[in-house]
């Protein structure tokens, strides 16, 4: 396997860029990190950022209590950046080999974690005695960090998109916010009663830069029922009339009905931002989007609802699935291995504590009672006791998601390179939003060569 080579000149003129400044986020690999009382010693990054109050005052309560209970270790933390992973940094990191000890990644990034040769297998150092929820967590989620039958990495989040919708507009543009729209002509028309509200308002949103835009293609692709890649993985599937469905359809909502806004090139926190402000009706989106609404671009719970992923005559016939996970730099030592789990354990996968202290986090400004995240396997206990503190501390109105978790799409994985196909997707993805006269053969062509080209690098 290889990391195609403009991502490879990118992340390098991406680490000269960022310098030494890198190098203070990890412990030098094979070093034990005892210090003089024997601790074992390790960095961990996805710590939040100051503007995230609450958030980070929870992670630096639960690494003080961790380090009480386990005097042995210290927890380093280290962050960076709002979403953990921007996937530039993220590739400049592991090219630069600067990660920490332990480090996040996306379920899509296995290949280039691999590629870069920073990760080490943890396979015989996970089980239920460094993480006692360990036989509940869902195997097709171990599935996914796993390669040639060795473990790379936890996962710690999973999640599938829907549509996220604002209920203050629907009911100003005279919708129902308990029939969110089914089909992509129900979003159409849905769009432009919203944006003829005004004042600046996009009737519905879309990503097209930063891989966001082929991230969210390919969530557009799968509710068509089409495929972004072939079975075997080895060429590309989305130049098909299922992708030029779903460019057609970003095309008539941009130009035909102007019901998308001017602003476009969006990338994450550019769409959150607009959304937190009131000026987005609809986007595509997992449930914690709306997290992400208020405790970082100050909107409300209470606005936010959510339905299941449209299709275009009908239910989606898919939608995308995704997550994240934690991962261990080559050269740790046995100890720090086991160190690493056990913090994971407390701060991801253990009902009640770290990411599931729902009494914690109820009185906050973080939501409880999000169908998210699916971790454990339906009727592990793990599961039970999450879903039940879930219930018990619910402080947003749950019924906002019932009709998204009363309708379950089919939910299918990333593809392959994800992060490296991603890219060239934005492409196709601006090309429709920016573009009056763009041509929808051409840009999925365009796009087909290139990926085709990766994989062929790659094989």
């Amino acid at each position: 396997m290889s990391v195609p080579q403009y991502r490879k000149a990118a992340a390098l003129a991406l680490v000269a860029g960022l310098g030494i400044s890198l190098t203070a986020c990890s412990t030098k690999s094979g070093d034990p990190q005892n210090d003089a009382s024997g601790k074992v010693t390790i960095t961990v990054d996805c710590q939040p950022v100051g503007a995230q109050k609450e958030l980070l005052a929870n992670w630096n309560e639960d690494v003080a209590e961790f380090q009480r209970q386990n005097t042995d270790i210290v927890i380093k933390s280290v962050s960076v950046g709002e979403q953990c992973n921007n996937p530039p940094d993220f590739t400049a990191r592991l090219a630069g080999g600067t990660v920490t000890d332990v480090f996040y990644g996306y379920m899509t990034d296995l290949a280039q974690v691999l590629d870069s040769g920073q990760a080490m297998d943890i396979g015989e150092y996970a089980n239920a005695e460094t993480i006692p929820t360990w036989d509940s967590v869902d195997p097709a989620l171990k599935e996914v960090f796993t390669d040639g039958g060795k473990l790379y990495a936890v996962p710690v989040k999973n999640y599938s998109m829907g549509l996220v919708y604002n209920k203050v507009l629907f009911q100003q543009a005279g919708l129902d916010v308990n029939n969110p729209p089914k089909t992509w002509p129900e979003v159409r028309e849905a769009a432009k009663k919203i944006s003829a509200l005004g004042n600046g308002i996009a009737g519905y949103a879309e990503y097209s830069a930063g891989n966001t835009g082929g991230w969210h293609f390919t969530a557009l692709l799968y509710s068509q029922g089409g495929q972004v890649l072939t079975e075997d993985g080895s060429k590309a599937a989305f130049n098909s009339p299922q992708g030029r469905q779903v460019l057609q359809n970003l095309k008539d909502m941009r130009y035909g009905d102007d019901s998308m806004g001017d602003r476009q090139l969006l990338q994450w926190g550019d769409l959150l931002t607009n959304a937190g402000a009131g000026k987005v009706g609809m986007f595509v989106g997992a449930p914690d989007t709306t997290q992400a609404i208020v405790s970082q671009f100050q909107g409300k719970f209470e606005d936010w609802a959510m339905g299941p992923l449209p299709g275009q005559d009908g239910a989606a016939k898919g939608t995308l699935g995704g997550g994240e996970g934690y991962f261990f730099k080559k050269g740790l030592t046995p100890e720090q291995v086991k160190a690493g789990l056990k913090w994971i354990a407390y701060q991801k996968l253990t009902p009640g504590k770290g990411q599931f202290d729902y009494a914690r986090a109820k009185p906050q400004n973080y939501p409880v009672g999000l169908p998210q995240p699916l971790l454990f396997t339906n009727g592990s206990d793990a599961q039970k006791q999450e879903l039940e503190l879930r219930k018990t501390n619910a402080n947003v109105d749950t019924t906002n998601f019932a009709v998204f978790e009363a309708n379950p799409v089919p939910i299918k994985g990333e593809p392959r390179n994800a992060q490296a196909i991603y890219a060239v997707l934005d492409a196709v993805m601006s090309g429709v939003l920016t573009n009056p006269n763009a041509n929808l053969d051409a840009l999925l062509k365009t796009a087909e060569d290139k990926v085709n080209q990766l994989l062929a690098a790659q094989s």
